[in-house]
């Protein structure tokens, strides 16, 4: 899954399935431990009470292992005019041990009855004995109690008929709405299960190491058409002159990966060298746009069959763009399905960072078709072995597939962006535990995908990427269709690497794994000699701080080290194990620069005159760097600022050789700080700062400003240099730029949302319209009619940039109401409307007034609920406002609401108090120097 919003859309199933194709039972159990004694008999006061009144025979979070599923065959009619769904199911179980019960997962769903047959009763054709049925909510489950004691090691067929509403959310099998460029709404039904939602589609063992075989079937309007796993195998026409869709059976995988549609789509295919057909699906009146994403598929499944030595195990891929969709992407098995903006490309309105972005989640979601469904995690606490290793593949495929995306020179963004939390005493260990469905949704955050990936890519680095790819493809051929767990990575990558020094991959990566944070690296100088130590790296906690020695305890990492110096074009590398260490050089040099193209996951310092050399070096210059060693310095240096470890004017002064900076990523990252304070100057309106800053950047940086053509020329690179200057000089009102973007508004409306402008610069143009009510009025008109998910993201972009906070509150109540702006863009639009000065508080006070709105909208601890809450609070800077966001949050916890992103907003709050404290001066008189 990705995550840029929440999740997925599709599946369903019935029948009783033959012995043939289930795996001897020595392999279905024995990824099960053996099952606790039965406790309910002895005990039953410990145990909760159903919602009848009886006891619940069950009282753990976690399902028994006495029972495990082996194969589900599911019926579903899903109504798509009452917005319900009737449904029934058989499920094939393998009782291990006997038992009186059994314990399922089920939410939302009403159970109209329930039997049960055994294996002679199937022989003999005798009816099912009839179950009774005992609701526990709290654990969303349910137990069916048997007449007789189900007998060990033997089979049992249990038949469920089962309803319910299609959900309103995003979750489960939920409603999604379209309207078509006639103005009609139409609806469609979709899931999105993972991770924890099949249970609101159908009673099932909702838990990733409870894999089955699915056998669906969906019933349907011949007006529509049913999507699912796998290929249709057959249609029959029923009573009514409805159509029943009859799928072949999945292979083995968890409840997560089941996905099913009934929409009215219309589809592009084509077929992949392995003979896989590939299709991409969309409504009607966008299917022009699924052209890029099939040939982008096509390209990366050729690429990951040929680079894991697997195929792709299903006859078929769909991927589907979804109206209502709450992440970036779902991968399900041969069904993934897609937020609009992350699948479909407009030639006319994407730009090169949408193409860049729909190539990226692409590849992410087929990455997911080997790490996730082929091999998926034992429990969620290991999410990251899906999501890092998805995530890190994107960097592998998208490089090798689309060399001109220079994909390679934005992944350095991937880690520094997961820094800013790893920084924070507030993250977590990349694995986690994680018990509730709460808890479950917030490991999908940042240190599982990005972390994930950026450890990864320094191990690969590290071995070399031979090697690592040869442990990788031995991990996934091992475990092909059953679980793992970290140990039996590192023991993949352990058994087929020899390292040529005292390394052992788990005791290494289980510092990476199990304890939270970054390391800091501090290097110091002295002759030919190199003292190391290190320390873990604290954003906003400064040495002199009381707290700062009790975080530092017990923290140690096995580091992989590179690094250059002035006397040799070698990479040098050294494995730092210990808090401290002594490196001796074989001659003189007068520089040193570590973390070589920044692969490895630790920042660096550098005492003494260790940073003066280095901009020293810059000046005179700064080519003897690698590029990426220059992005590593710029980002180091300002990250060191944050934690007290180096003064502003020295990382400002490491900035000033940008004007002769050729690297294009190297530049936009000097540009990204320092906009980054002069938006939150701003924010504080501190005017004398924001003034000069704006004057020091427009004419530092003039030069380049005025090179921008207003076209899509140029490099991947050259175009989103365009995009980011343009915008932040129009920001800055620089009078050339609002005057052409005036100009080419003004030709856009006189041409009715005809004329065709560079999609690279569409963002700045709309935003220069947005400041005047005519213009504002009118693209909000044509955000409502435009059939480009990437338009209407560029468009309310420019709405939320409006200085009137009446038109910020339209959109916000346009983006509750649902229609006009879609529920699943709310949450982006409280963090725009949150970044505008002229918002912030309107964003803020807004999300207060309205939490329980909120709560029905969003899922608690749901990427989207998180974001509203982050967005809207992490650019406060002043001391009454941290005690306010304390206040909300408190009264929250006093609630039972309690997240892990409170702290995180409150620790960023607090930081950004003491940067402001620590910097404010250094800011101003550097200005003054400066210009």
């Amino acid at each position: 899954m990705v995550n840029s919003c929440r999740k997925l859309n599709c599946n369903i199933y019935i029948g009783f399935y033959c012995s043939a194709i289930i795996l001897p039972l020595i392999c279905i159990c024995s990824q099960f431990s053996q099952p606790t004694i039965d406790q309910f008999t002895k005990d039953p006061g410990a145990f909760p009470v159903a919602t009848n009144g009886e006891l619940f025979p069950w009282r753990e979070l976690r399902l028994p292992t006495v029972v495990i599923p082996l194969h589900y065959d599911l019926f579903i009619h899903p109504n798509l005019t009452s917005l319900d769904f009737v449904a029934s199911e058989k499920i094939e179980v393998l009782v291990r041990d006997a038992t009186q019960f059994i314990i399922l997962h089920s939410n939302g769903l009403e159970i109209m009855n329930a039997t049960l047959q055994s294996e002679e009763d199937l022989r003999y054709r005798k009816p099912g004995k009839k179950l009774t049925v005992l609701s526990y909510p709290a654990h969303q489950q349910i137990a069916l109690m048997v007449p007789e004691k189900l007998r060990a090691d033997l089979r049992y067929s249990v038949a469920i008929d089962f309803q319910a509403k299609l959900a309103d959310g995003f979750e489960g099998f939920y409603k999604s709405t379209y309207r078509t460029l006639g103005g009609e709404t139409r609806t469609i039904a979709v899931t999105d299960f993972e991770p924890t939602e099949a249970r609101m589609a159908f009673p099932c063992f909702d838990e990733p190491l409870f894999k089955a075989n699915f056998s669906i079937k969906i019933r349907r309007e011949s007006r529509h058409i049913a999507l699912s796993n796998m290929p249709k195998i057959k249609t029959v026409e029923v009573d009514g002159g409805l159509l029943e869709d009859h799928f072949g059976t999945t292979v083995k995988m968890s409840t997560y990966l089941v996905a099913y549609i009934v929409c009215d789509f219309n589809s592009v295919s084509g077929t992949a060298s392995s003979g896989v057909k590939v299709s991409v699906y969309a409504s009607p009146d966008k299917w022009s746009q699924t052209h890029y994403a099939l040939e982008a598929s096509l390209k990366l499944l050729d690429f990951y069959e040929k680079y894991f030595d697997i195929q792709y195990p299903l006859p078929k891929l769909d991927l589907v763009a979804i109206p209502d969709f709450a992440s970036g992407a779902m991968e399900n098995w041969g069904l993934i399905t897609y937020r609009e903006t992350s699948l479909l490309f407009d030639p006319k309105t994407s730009s090169t960072s949408d193409k860049l972005w729909i190539t990226e989640v692409i590849a992410h979601e087929l990455a997911h078709q080997w790490f996730g469904n082929l091999v998926t995690m034992e429990w969620w606490n290991d999410i990251w072995l899906n999501e890092g290793f998805a995530t890190y593949m994107e960097l592998i495929s998208v490089n090798a597939t689309y060399p001109e995306l220079q994909f390679d020179d934005d992944f350095m963004n991937t880690c520094f962006e997961v820094i800013k939390k790893d920084s924070l005493n507030s993250s977590h260990p990349i694995s986690n535990q994680a018990e509730t469905p709460t808890q479950i949704q917030e490991m999908f955050d940042a240190v599982s995908y990005k972390k994930g990936a950026c450890i990864l890519n320094m191990l690969k680095d590290f071995l070399s990427e031979g090697k690592f790819k040869t442990g990788i493809i031995h991990y996934l051929k091992k475990f092909s269709y059953r679980n793992a767990k970290n140990d039996d990575l590192w023991n993949s990558l352990s058994n087929l690497t020899f390292l040529g020094e005292n390394v052992e991959i788990k005791e290494m990566m289980t510092t990476w794994t199990l304890q939270k944070g970054i390391p800091l690296v501090v290097v110091k100088q002295e002759g030919r000699s190199l003292r190391l130590r290190q320390e873990r790296f604290l954003n906003g906690v400064f040495r002199e701080d009381p707290e700062w020695g009790p975080l530092q305890e017990r923290y140690l990492w096995h580091i992989p080290l590179t690094y250059a110096t002035s006397s040799s074009n070698e990479i040098h590398k050294h494995f730092l194990k210990s808090k401290t260490d002594t490196l001796d050089l074989p001659e003189t040099t007068s520089w040193v620069k570590f973390n070589v193209d920044s692969n490895g996951y630790y920042i660096v310092h550098y005492e003494g005159h260790g940073w003066d050399q280095l901009i020293t070096l810059l000046n005179q210059n700064h080519t003897l760097l690698r590029p990426k060693d220059r992005i590593g310095l710029i980002h180091d240096a300002f990250q060191l600022v944050s934690a007290g470890r180096l003064t502003l004017d020295k990382a400002l002064d490491l900035t000033r050789y940008l004007q002769r900076e050729t690297s294009i990523p190297a530049l936009l990252k000097g540009l990204e700080y320092l906009e980054l304070f002069y938006h939150t100057i701003d924010r504080r309106n501190i005017s004398d700062i924001t003034e000069n800053l704006k004057h020091y950047i427009l004419q530092y940086f003039k030069p380049v400003i005025d090179m921008q053509s207003w076209s899509d020329e140029g490099s991947v690179w050259d175009r989103m240099l365009r995009s980011v200057l343009l915008k932040l000089a129009c920001y800055l009102n620089h009078t050339p730029c609002i005057q052409k973007a005036t100009e080419l508004f003004s030709q856009w409306v006189e041409s009715s949302g005809k004329l065709n402008i560079s999609a690279d610069v569409l963002k700045i143009v709309y935003s220069v319209g947005a400041q005047t009510t005519a213009g504002w009025n009118y693209l909000l008109e044509q955000y409502g009619l435009s059939l480009s998910a990437a338009e209407k993201n560029k468009i309310l972009y420019a709405l939320s940039t409006s200085k009137h906070q009446e038109k910020l509150m339209k959109l916000i109540e346009l983006g509750m109401e649902g229609k006009v702006i879609k529920t699943q863009d709310l949450a982006a639009l409280l963090h725009a409307i949150a970044r505008n000065p002229k918002g912030q508080q309107l964003a803020w006070n807004f999300v207060k007034e309205n939490w329980t709105h909120l709560l029905k909208k969003f899922d608690l601890g749901s990427f989207a609920l998180r974001m509203i809450i982050f967005g809207t609070t992490s650019h406060f800077s002043s001391k009454d406002e941290l005690q306010e966001v304390k206040l909300f949050f408190e009264s929250l916890k006093d609630q039972g609401v309690d997240l892990e992103i409170f702290q995180i907003v409150l620790e960023t709050i607090s930081k950004n108090i003491r940067w402001l404290e620590k910097n404010l001066s250094t800011l101003r008189n550097w200005l003054l120097i400066s210009i």
